[in-house]
This record gives C-alpha cells, structure tokens and sequence, in this order.
C-alpha cells in the first residue's frame, strides 16, 4: 500500500490549524449548534413563533457565542440562560458552564452553576416549561441540576490540568534559563583562565624586554605594554563572573581519552578519532568541544547504555567539526533515565557563543550531534 507524501507547508497549515485556539472555539460552537438543531423539530412544533428554519438560524446565533468563550465567556453564558428560558433548551448551557468553569476558574463556576439552578428553578415553576423536562421536583433535581453540575466540573477541572501543565512549562523554561546561564558562567570561567594567563605572560614578557631595553628608546614602549596587559586582565577579572568556589578550566581535547575511559566503564565503548589539526586550536574552542563531548557522552549512558559510540573531531576547511554518534536502542531501558533536559541547551550555548552551530537528530537508527565551530584560522 502506497501513502503520497503530504507536503510539508500544507502539513505545517494543517498543523497550526489544528491547535489554533479560534480553531477550537470554532468547534466548540459547530458542535453546540449540531446537538441543539436536533431540537428543531420541537421547537417550531411548539408555541413560540418559531417555524423551523428561524429556530435554526436563533440557534445558530447563540452558538457563534461560544467562538468569544475564552476572552468573555460571560456572554455565551448569558445567551445560554437566554435560550433556556425563551426555548427550553439546555444544551448551550452545558457548554457555557464549561467555558466558565475552563477559563475562569472555580469560584466562577460556582457563582455561574448557582445562579443557573435558580433561574431554571424558577423557569420550573412556570407552565409549560416543565412540560419538556418532567413535571415534579425530582426531575428537576436528577436532570437539570446534574447537568450544570457536571459541565461545571468538568470545566474546572480542565482548568486545573492548564494550570499544571503551564507550571510545568515555565518550570522546564526556568531550568532552561538555568542550565543556559550556568554555561555562561562555565564560558566566562574558561575566558578569563586561558585568556588571563596568556596576558599574564605577555605582562610578564613585556617587563623583563623593557629591563633589558633599559636607557633604549623602545624601553617606555615595553612598560607601557606591560601595563595594558596587566590592567586588560584586571578588566577580565572584573567583567566576567567568577566564584569563589569554582572550578577548574574545562579541559581540551586532551580530556576527551578521560572522558571516553569513563563511559567505557559505564558500559558504553567510545570510538575516538581526534585531526592532528584540531589540536592546534584555541583552548577556548577546544573547551567547547570537550563540553559538547561530555554531554553526549552522558546523553548517550542515559539513553542508549551499553552501546558503542563513535565520536569524530575533524577540521573541514574553516570549521572545526565535532560528530557524535550512537545507535537508538531497540527497546528503552528498564528504568526512564534521571535527567532534566537541559543538556541540549547548555551544549547550544557554548557552541553559539563562540558563533558555531549545533544540530541534533535521530535518523536511521541512530542519534547523531554535529557541533561546528570557526577554526578562526585563515585558510
């Protein structure tokens, strides 16, 4: 059986479509008018001036009410107790009470499903209303009351789902945030480590030049480089946020064999080839690629423990290329791994601030993280 491909920007319309919220109201309201236009036949059978092609059309204007559910749902509920006092219909109102209690909440709900059971008690007791919906109190209490009750509560509890679901977006966004900064601090930490020793040593070379150009014209030109490379590292010192706790540089390339030793003995081999060319690279870059290294590596004993991953760091022509790869396992692991899903943003912002580009996908089988970073080279 052959399936024709869909085509991705006719997907994407769909797609956005189908989550749209004016998409939803829209359905809410279709299918609130398909479930009253049952009751036509009634409602122009009885006496209310209605034949049934303008009972459609009054229905079909309290329906379209519900496509303003989210922003006023006031108003498709007020248009609801309309229709059930003027025609005896109840099935807006389950909608109406619904909305409420969805997008505003339970004191709402509450204040909507009360002042709705007093209304239609009140609609009871006049004649003729009853005559459709039973005629003693206990019909009014098992048909009439359920139903407010019911859409009310199924309403907030809707709204009590959104509520947690938001707070667990905003916690995943926060730790995002976190694991962002945090790597921010780990660059400012690795800038001002490599950075600084290489203006401490030109410092210190500029001074034992001008010692030795002592009563030379270039003897001032020496202090005075001296000088900037001392006050540009107070600068460095100053500018980037430090610790006083914190931790060692991030090593090179030269820690890629420890790290590739650690995931060995969690039962992963690592395939490592590591370009002659790379090695001569900044130490800043070679801190990222470690980064990126580390974190797949540990992605890789979450998701895929046990088997083998390949790991190659390249130099194609200006960009320093870092590939990762490791097969998908057929079956997931016993036990969902422990991880808080912000190792793909702290990656991301280590190889953006150096003004690379990072990709991550499955394909084939396999998972595969491709890091590319300016050599900074001229080539």
């Amino acid at each position: 059986m052959f399936r024709l491909p869909v085509l991705p920007a006719l997907r994407r319309r769909v797609d956005r479509w189908a989550v749209s919220p004016r998409a939803l109201d829209v359905i809410a309201g279709l299918s609130a008018f398909g479930l009253m236009v049952l009751d036509v036949p009634g409602l122009a059978r009885a006496d209310n001036s209605l034949s049934g092609v303008t009972a459609t059309l009054v229905l079909a204007a309290g329906a379209s009410a519900l496509v303003l559910r989210r922003r006023l749902p006031w108003v498709p509920y007020v248009v609801a107790l309309g229709l059930m006092g003027w025609l005896h219909e109840l099935t807006m109102i389950q909608f109406a009470l619904y909305t409420l209690g969805r997008y505003r909440g339970r004191r709402a709900a509450v204040a909507a499903t009360l002042l709705y059971v007093a209304v239609a008690y009140g609609l009871f007791q006049t004649p003729g209303w009853p005559a459709r919906h039973g005629d003693t109190l206990s019909d009014f209490l098992s048909l009439v009351v359920p139903i407010g009750v019911l859409a009310a509560g199924v309403g907030v509890a809707a709204y009590r789902h959104d509520l947690v679901h938001a707070l667990e977006a905003q916690r995943r966004e926060a730790a995002a945030r976190q694991a962002v900064q945090e790597e921010r601090i780990s660059v400012g930490r690795d800038v001002h480590d490599l950075v600084g020793r290489e203006l401490t040593v030109l410092a210190v070379r500029a001074e034992v030049l001008a010692v030795r150009a002592r009563g030379d014209a270039h003897q001032k030109d020496f202090e005075e480089l001296a000088d900037t490379a001392r006050r540009a590292h107070l600068m460095l010192n100053e500018t980037l946020v430090r610790r006083a706790d914190r931790d060692a540089a991030t090593p090179g390339l030269e820690g890629l064999t420890v790290l590739a030793a650690e995931s060995e003995r969690m039962g992963s081999p690592v395939e490592l080839a590591v370009a002659a060319e790379a090695k001569a690279l900044s130490p800043l870059r070679q801190a990222a690629v470690h980064r990126v290294v580390q974190e797949c590596l540990t992605n890789a004993a979450k998701h895929a423990p046990g088997l083998p991953v390949t790991v190659t760091i390249t130099v194609e022509g200006r960009d320093l290329r870092t590939e990762v790869r490791n097969p998908l396992p057929k079956t997931p692991p016993d036990r969902a791994p422990v991880s808080t899903g912000t190792g793909l943003f702290s990656m991301e912002e280590r190889v953006t601030s150096m003004g690379g580009t990072l990709r991550a996908r499955p394909g084939d089988g396999v998972y595969t993280v491709t890091a590319l970073l300016p050599t900074g080279l001229d080539r």
